[in-house]
Order: structure tokens, then sequence, then C-alpha cells
């Protein structure tokens, strides 16, 4: 019926020609005395022309209204294909359209390309520099154990190198995250083998800064990807190394349903200020902690709530100034994220 009140009035100005037409044919009738029946009759025809024309024309109208409304609900991935113009302004105005549609194609297509040819460099980028930098840590490793690991001085430089790596790391990661789609294999894992994977990478950091690691077995399968999910506890645990002088990190299960788990990480470091809280997942905020210590990148938490959205899974944060940071990874399942 909406439909339909929409074509009524689209057509209103040759209904109103028509029914002047009938007005002026009707008035000259009158005036030359032309019989009723000689002017009923001429009205009969044309009226009867003018419905059999406007229910094809009608017609016409609904096959292209519901091509239109089609290609609506497919939107982006529906066929261009417009139905054929009526007039020279319909014809026109799908001109431009197509037009527009050639040049945004070839300017995504360009973009497409531009970030390939990115991702193909850093890539490489990436590869050539884990060379040098395996080269430094067996040079490391060969100087540590002929001053029996006594020098300061090289643990230093073991920690900086470690932290480079992560930052290498990093990079390819964030290079990844478009695609995680194409590179994400859910399934069933034992979540104390995936804490125990991050935990053994950053083991030889909880020894140089003589952290305590409080580590409580969850005991819990999730379903998730094992590759992503250890990249996200991993930069928790590297984020609790970097802001925690002295004291512990505990890791530890907390149970918020009987389908519910969440994993929690907790420091004893400097902890987050009250305001920066809401923005700590934005790219690029490194907040009063970065401005001050110069340690963040502001990259890490924006990657984890990326790939936490992609897996299905949730992330929050309590903190205060000087009392430590916990997070919290939401590890029951809800709608995954579509790329």
């Amino acid at each position: 019926m909406k439909t339909f009140g929409y074509y009524l009035k689209e057509i209103r100005r040759p209904l109103a020609v028509y029914a002047g037409t009938v007005f002026i044919f009707a008035l000259v009738g009158y005036l030359y005395e032309v019989t009723r029946d000689a002017v009923g009759y001429a009205l009969l025809l044309s009226a009867v022309i003018l419905l059999v024309c406007t229910a094809l024309d009608l017609a016409r109208y609904l096959k292209r209204e519901r091509r239109i409304e089609e290609i609506r609900r497919n939107l982006p991935y529906a066929d261009p294909m417009l139905p054929g113009a009526d007039t020279l302004a319909e014809r026109e105005y799908q001109e431009m359209l197509t037009e527009l549609l050639r040049k945004r194609s070839e300017e995504k297509n360009d973009a497409a390309e531009r970030r390939q040819e990115s991702m193909d460099y850093y890539s490489l980028w990436g590869h050539q520099i884990k060379t040098p930098i395996a080269a430094m840590r067996l040079l490391l490793q060969e100087e540590e154990r002929e001053r029996q690991g006594k020098d300061s001085f090289l643990r230093e430089m073991d920690k900086e190198l470690f932290r480079t790596e992560q930052y290498v790391e990093m990079v390819m990661t964030y290079l990844r995250i478009g695609d995680i789609s194409q590179d994400m294999v859910l399934s069933w894992y034992p979540l104390d083998d995936l804490i125990r994977q991050a935990v053994r990478k950053y083991s030889r950091l909880f020894i140089i800064q003589k952290l305590k690691l409080d580590f409580k077995e969850t005991d819990s399968l999730v379903l998730t990807d094992e590759k992503w999910l250890v990249f996200v506890i991993e930069q928790i645990l590297s984020n609790a190394l970097k802001y925690t002088k002295e004291g512990a990190v505990s890791i530890y299960a907390q149970k918020d349903g009987p389908s519910q788990i969440a994993l929690v990480i907790a420091d004893t470091g400097i902890g987050i200020a009250q305001e920066d809280l809401p923005r700590v997942f934005e790219r690029g905020f490194t907040g009063y902690n970065g401005r001050e210590y110069k340690k963040s990148t502001g990259i890490g938490l924006y990657l984890c709530r990326r790939v936490m959205d992609r897996l299905g899974h949730g992330m929050r944060i309590q903190s205060a100034p000087g009392e430590g940071t916990k997070v919290f990874l939401d590890l029951g399942r809800k709608p995954v994220e579509a790329e």
C-alpha cells in the first residue's frame, strides 16, 4: 500500500493533465451541443485506455521497486545492475552512479594493493631483523656463560633484547590483525597449557627482575584459538613485567557462572590512573604511565582488545595508582565479530 501511494504521488502530474483534458473536452462538447451519449462514450474509452496504461505502468513500477529493494537488502554484495532507466534524467543519474561505483572500486583496489605492499615490506623486515637479534642473543649467552652470569650489564642487555623481539612480534601481529579470521582455528584447549606457554616465554624476565609468579591452575577447557589467546596473555604479562618493580604477578581463574570463566592476571605494579582507564584500549593511547615512564607504545592493549573481540571473548581492566592492575579475560562465548 505504501508503494502504491508513492506511485500515485509520482504520476500525479500526468493525472492532473488528464483530468484537465477531460474537463476541456466535456466543456467543448457541451458548448457545441454534442450529444451526451457521444461525449460519455468518448470519456469511457479514454478512461479504459488510461486504466490499462496505468496498470501496465504500475506493474513495471512495482517490478523496478522490488529489484531496487533486493539490491538494498543485499548491499554491499548485490549485483549493482540497476533496472533500466525510463527517462533521460534517470539514465544520467544511473551513469553518474556507475561512474562513482567504478571510481570507488578503483580506490578500494589501490588501497588494498598499497596495504599488501606495506604488509610485504614489514613482513620481510620482520623476518630479516630476527637474524641479527638471534645472533645478538647467542653472543650474549656465550658471554654470560664465560662470566658465569654475574654481570648485571649482560642481564640488562638480555632483557632489552627480549623486549626488542617483543616489539618486532607486535608489529607483525598488527599487520595480521585485519585478516585474523583467515588465521583463526577455534577448538577446545586446556587453559592451563595456554597459560604455561606464555609464562615459559617470560620466565627469564621473571628471574632477572626477581618477581614472584603465583599461578593457580584453573583446570578449565576453553573454546578459543590457541595462538591468538596465547598472544593476548603474553601481552598482559609483558605489561605486568614492564610496570612492576617488586612484588608478584598472580594468575588465577574466576567463575562468573556455570559456563562463564574469567582468567585474571593481577600485578602489584604502579597501576593506572582512573582518568586513563576508559581509554586504555584505544590505539596509540599511552596515558600518564606512557608519558611518565616512556615505556608504552599504545598498541599492546589495543591489539589485545581487537583479538579478544574477534575470538568472541571479553576483556576488562581494574586498576588504581599504587595498587596494581587486574586484567580480566572473559573466556565465555559471545558472537564472533565478523570481518
